[in-house]
């Protein structure tokens, strides 16, 4: 009995001097390294901007204080971007990245293009939550999404690709109250769909709340006129589209089916997610756990608040845990819901 009380006396003892011994060596580990951030955008839009506000930022709260670097890596609606962060990027905590929150719709219809798992990604945290809206030129036909529905030609809507914004939501029309449009799919980013617009190659596009009422060129767009706001995608009206319809309302005007409204759950819960930032699967848990604590930190820094005040942003944080949790939630779909999903696939 004397012998086994000295060996759990041992190991206790081994354990508590060995603590400050690993914190000391993710100190050593990230001293004069650097963090890359990977945003699955071009430069100049939302998912830009936080990826490098975040840059500025989350650096010192890292034990080392090591340098942060972003590296835009656009293509296939963050795609690219995405199969990177879960496959080539090494798990050693010295990359981290953000993508288009809707690539999981990518996995659940299971596009061949994916190699990544949403379920095995490390989340560090969301800073926000942001509704989508559809908005249309002020010189169009279209007055309203119930004229779009008797319209004999659909408006022509620009997008990056399947995950895009514009996409989903106009699918999401489509499917639950009979709204038709015509996608142009392929534009690099945000600003050169919106570029598409001003020259009228394209007459709508879909975007966030927060991103058309804070950045150019929409705050210039509404004091002349130029775009109409047809529909909102929160449960309850925005205080800044007062006078804009939610899917909501317009699903209980069309009368849609349970599973279409379960449907835009769906589609909608990227809106819940917002624009998470995330680590590659693998990367050891103490570093997950020290990148995590930064990036909360981080959300508290005067410099990141005085920011988000001075560009407008919203700002409604969720962790790391409970996007994980979410995106459990979110995966296990019954087959007519995935089976309405699959037809995104399709321009």
């Amino acid at each position: 009995m004397q012998k086994i009380n000295v060996l759990a006396a041992v190991a206790f003892l081994s354990l508590f001097i060995g603590a400050p011994h690993g914190l000391q060596a993710q100190t050593n580990f990230y001293q004069g390294k650097t963090i890359t951030i990977v945003v699955g955008t071009v430069p100049g839009g939302l998912y830009d901007l936080w990826g490098r506000l975040f840059g500025r930022i989350m650096g010192k709260y890292i034990p080392g204080n090591p340098s942060m670097v972003v590296q835009n890596m656009p293509g296939g609606g963050s795609m690219i971007a995405a199969n990177y962060l879960y496959g080539v990027a090494k798990s050693d905590g010295l990359t981290i990245g953000m993508f288009q929150t809707h690539m999981y719709l990518q996995q659940m219809v299971r596009q061949p293009e994916v190699r990544f798992d949403v379920l095995k990604f490390n989340w560090l945290g969301s800073q926000e939550k942001g509704t989508m809206m559809l908005y249309i030129r002020g010189d169009s036909p279209y007055r309203s999404i119930d004229e779009i529905i008797k319209a004999k030609e659909p408006p022509k809507c620009g997008a990056t690709g399947l995950s895009d914004q514009t996409t989903l939501f106009t699918r999401l029309l489509e499917e639950t109250i009979g709204a038709r449009f015509t996608r142009v799919l392929g534009y690099q980013g945000g600003s050169e769909v919106d570029l598409a617009m001003e020259r009228g190659e394209i007459i709508c596009r879909a975007t966030r709340v927060t991103v058309h009422f804070s950045r150019e060129p929409f705050i210039s767009w509404d004091k002349k006129g130029f775009d109409r706001h047809l529909v909102q995608a929160g449960d309850k009206r925005d205080a800044r589209l007062p006078d804009t319809p939610t899917i909501f309302e317009l699903m209980d005007k069309y009368k849609t089916s349970e599973v279409g409204r379960r449907f835009a759950r769906v589609i909608l819960a990227g809106d819940e997610l917002g624009r998470p930032m995330v680590a590659p699967p693998a990367v050891p848990l103490e570093r997950v756990k020290i990148l995590r604590e930064a990036y909360n930190k981080a959300l508290k820094d005067p410099e990141l608040l005085d920011e988000v005040k001075r560009s407008r942003l919203d700002m409604e944080p969720i962790t790391g845990q409970e996007i994980a949790v979410l995106y459990k939630e979110l995966m296990d779909q019954p087959r007519g819901v995935v089976d309405l999903v699959k037809k995104l696939e399709t321009n």
